[in-house]
């Protein structure tokens, strides 16, 4: 199985494509990504964080393994998402990295996450968030792998 990130926003832009492919690249199974960009709502606050996790939990298959970015999420090192990810391969389960749009999820989502995690208790930028996101599954795949792209 592989990583599909599902993303609430508009297409990357052209620095945040550039630095997500050179990640991407390098990237084999079962840490290979796909993306599923859903658009903003119209509406806003509490109608918006409804609609898109409306359109989300559409995306989600009911075996997925689903990982929610959420600044309230656990603080995980990057040995520790290597050891979650490979968990959800040694299922053979897709595993579904599910970034909110700007007023965040709701609580149907957060239910549905198997994980919820905080890339730190800062909130970044959409944009920047994918690119992080790509780089630490390309991480992960080097300490799973043995390999010393990571140093303790």
């Amino acid at each position: 199985m592989a990583v599909r990130i599902l993303a609430v926003g508009k297409k990357h832009e052209r620095w945040v494509a550039d630095g997500i492919g050179r990640y991407e690249q390098r990237l084999r199974k079962p840490f290979d990504v796909s993306w599923t960009l859903l658009p903003h709502s119209a509406r806003s606050e509490e109608a918006a964080r409804t609609e898109e996790s409306d359109r989300l939990l559409a995306k989600v298959d009911r075996d997925d393994v689903v990982v929610l970015l959420d600044e309230r999420g656990d603080n995980l090192t990057s040995p520790g998402l290597a050891q979650a990810l490979q968990r959800a391969f040694d299922r053979s389960a897709r595993v579904s990295l599910v970034i909110g749009g700007a007023y965040g999820v709701d609580e149907r989502v957060r239910a549905r996450a198997d994980l919820v995690w905080s890339l730190s208790r800062l909130v970044f930028p959409h944009q920047l968030v994918r690119l992080i996101v790509t780089e630490q599954l390309y991480r992960a795949q080097e300490i799973s792998a043995g390999r010393p792209y990571h140093h303790e």
